[in-house]
């Protein structure tokens, strides 16, 4: 009898410890019930959200013009850096550099901060995809902004992740916003290299800008709409050929151009969507978060962006009772040429016409 309750006893133990090793390793409680995998794997990339990044607590960054880099006609073109905290939370810091563009003659001036498209890290300059832009802005009287965001030119290598580098490139706009946007305070000022000529007016025309516009071109028209929609601000915007369409979609649309034809994309996609709700980062379901006045120009001929995803990104806009205004060029390509004139001139009296508004 004896040895018939000990094998007994022994019998049971190896059950449950069989049991509760089957249960870890495969996250089933002892009821039976199975946990979703998503509330057992850690969510890192969880805090770029655009919900999330609503709810942050955005830290101002370090704003410095470190040198000239040009010395044209109507107005002087500076590099600058930006030091700020790309994961938002936490006490990381990592630095991009850009370019900054201001006008001669009395200010103070309106502002504009640029967002360029995508372009090939290997053939990428300080100012490349907003360089025409923002000489023209300057020429008619505009300080211009352009990031040329994490892993490009001089800036910080960027972050390992595909899609933790693209959420990143809303937190380096929202930052560099805020930062801006702190400019007229006292205990935010610019840094201004004490060696370039006249640093001392250059900090008082980086603090005193008259009004702040966004610009972005292609891929830097998801960014900048995604950041209106996290920041919900007035700042009036212009979108040429926006990158539109909803994440992830956007990013697999354009998967053809890499060297291995999106293999490895897709299959880090696959990976995100195990553990994420992609729709959590995508602007386009937080249209009625965006409160700014928005104009977008596109071209028929467009064989980048398709003039339907700007119609449609429209359309999502208008329901949504926004003020837009959508202007396209029959023949015009990604870059609006032929009528690149005309769509900066109709920029600029946009920017003219709300900013004397707000």
């Amino acid at each position: 009898m004896r040895v018939f309750l000990i094998s007994a006893f022994i019998s049971i133990v190896m059950f449950s410890i069989g049991w509760f090793s089957y249960a870890y390793v495969h996250r089933v409680s002892p009821r039976g019930a199975t946990t979703d995998i998503k509330e057992v794997v850690s969510k890192p990339l969880e805090k770029y959200s655009i919900e999330n990044l609503q709810k942050a607590n955005w830290q101002s960054g370090t704003f410095k013009v470190e040198k000239q880099i040009a010395d044209e006609k109507e107005y002087t073109s500076y590099l600058f850096t930006f030091t700020f905290n790309p994961e938002v939370e936490g006490t990381k810091k990592a630095k991009t550099t850009g370019q900054i563009n201001i006008p001669k003659g009395d200010g103070p001036f309106p502002l504009v901060l640029m967002f360029r498209g995508y372009v090939d890290q290997t053939m990428y300059s300080t100012g490349t995809g907003t360089r025409p832009a923002a000489k023209y802005f300057a020429e008619h009287g505009f300080m211009t902004i352009a990031p040329d965001f994490l892993g490009y030119a001089g800036s910080d290598t960027e972050a390992a992740n595909i899609f933790e580098s693209r959420f990143q490139t809303y937190t380096t706009a929202v930052s560099l916003l805020k930062t801006i946007e702190q400019f007229k305070s006292d205990n935010k000022s610019p840094q201004v290299n004490s060696e370039i000529d006249g640093f001392s007016e250059l900090t008082n025309r980086l603090i005193n800008y008259s009004s702040l516009s966004l610009w972005a071109h292609s891929n830097g028209g998801q960014i900048a709409l995604t950041t209106l929609a996290i920041t919900g601000a007035k700042y009036p915007t212009t979108l040429w050929a926006p990158a539109s369409k909803p994440f992830p979609y956007v990013v697999l649309y354009f998967t053809d151009e890499s060297n291995d034809g999106g293999k490895f994309i897709r299959n880090e996609l696959a990976k995100f969507e195990d553990v994420y709700d992609v729709d959590n980062y995508s602007y386009t379901n937080y249209i009625d978060t965006i409160d700014a006045p928005v104009q977008i120009h596109q071209g028929t001929a467009d064989d980048a962006v398709p003039i339907a995803w700007t119609n449609e990104l429209v359309g999502k806009l208008k329901k949504a009772d926004k003020d837009v205004t959508y202007h396209t060029y029959p023949g015009a390509d990604h870059n609006l040429r032929p009528s690149w004139d005309e769509v900066v001139a109709k920029d600029v009296e946009f920017f003219k016409k709300h900013n004397s508004e707000l």
